[in-house]
């Protein structure tokens, strides 16, 4: 919504008009103040995911409720200052992505009836990653190239704390605090690397299932990493005939089409 546009609307819906295109400026522009802004939701995000890590930690501790409560009530500001930027907030409702945030909001107002769908908000890691959120000061600082092994690096991380995170509310959340949760991981990793130590085991055809699943879609994003960290080093650059984004840095001509390429030189 533009200043005319806002402008054009019944005088008493102005300053919601406002409202809306202010927080669509701080969400989406590139302003030094919508730079800081962004910032400032990148860090409520990573504290979502590191409440979730430090749960078994924290959970019997008298102030975790009321930190749980305050992330939820930042969560619920985000969530609805994004719905009034938007320019189809109804539209927003199909998004998984969104939906998802409000499955995590629901785990956050309600931290022990719902402690079992806990473990779903390290998904919000990948969501960030897949968003861009966590690139673009990479991208300012000219450190473009280092995206893809960092975007392996947190789909592997989602990945360990997403499976570990199942694997204690299913399986060890009857035992004490973070001894459980440590066992969780611990399974997790054994699991994922093929280590197999056989001192904790999932029991059940349940608990059999959940360890092949871990193991095969581990061993898939491993394969990525050693991918992203090993394969040669490609630039960011768009052909201007076909659209290819990535080239190698000393790339003359497009490898998809044959159209000259102009790349600036890179200084590492």
């Amino acid at each position: 919504m533009s200043t005319t546009s806002a402008r054009s609307v019944p005088r008493r819906y102005r300053p919601l008009a406002r409202l809306r295109l202010k927080l669509r400026r701080l969400y989406h522009g590139h302003s030094r103040r919508a730079l800081r802004f962004q910032m400032g939701v990148l860090i409520v995000d990573l504290a979502i995911i590191a409440l979730f890590i430090a749960q078994p930690v924290l959970k019997d501790m008298s102030a975790y409720l009321t930190i749980d409560y305050m992330v939820a009530g930042i969560l619920s500001l985000d969530i609805g200052a994004r719905f009034l930027a938007s320019r189809r907030p109804l539209e927003r409702l199909k998004r998984p992505v969104v939906l998802l945030d409000l499955v995590i909001l629901a785990t956050l107002l309600m931290p022990y009836t719902l402690a079992n769908f806990g473990f779903l908000r390290i998904v919000r890691l990948w969501s960030l990653s897949r968003s861009g959120a966590l690139w673009r000061p990479l991208r300012r600082w000219g450190k473009g190239d280092w995206e893809p092994t960092l975007r392996a690096v947190l789909n592997l991380v989602t990945f360990l704390f997403l499976s570990t995170g199942f694997v204690y509310t299913t399986f060890f959340r009857s035992d004490t605090g973070l001894e459980g949760y440590l066992d969780a991981l611990y399974f997790t990793v054994a699991s994922v690397t093929t280590t197999g130590y056989g001192d904790i085991t999932l029991q059940g055809s349940w608990g059999k299932a959940t360890s092949i699943l871990i193991m095969i879609i581990g061993i898939t994003l491993f394969v990525q990493l050693a991918q992203a960290v090993f394969r040669p080093r490609k630039v960011d650059f768009p052909c201007p005939q076909c659209g290819l984004q990535r080239h190698d840095p000393d790339a003359v001509h497009c490898k998809a089409c044959g159209h000259i390429l102009k790349i600036p030189h890179h200084n590492d």
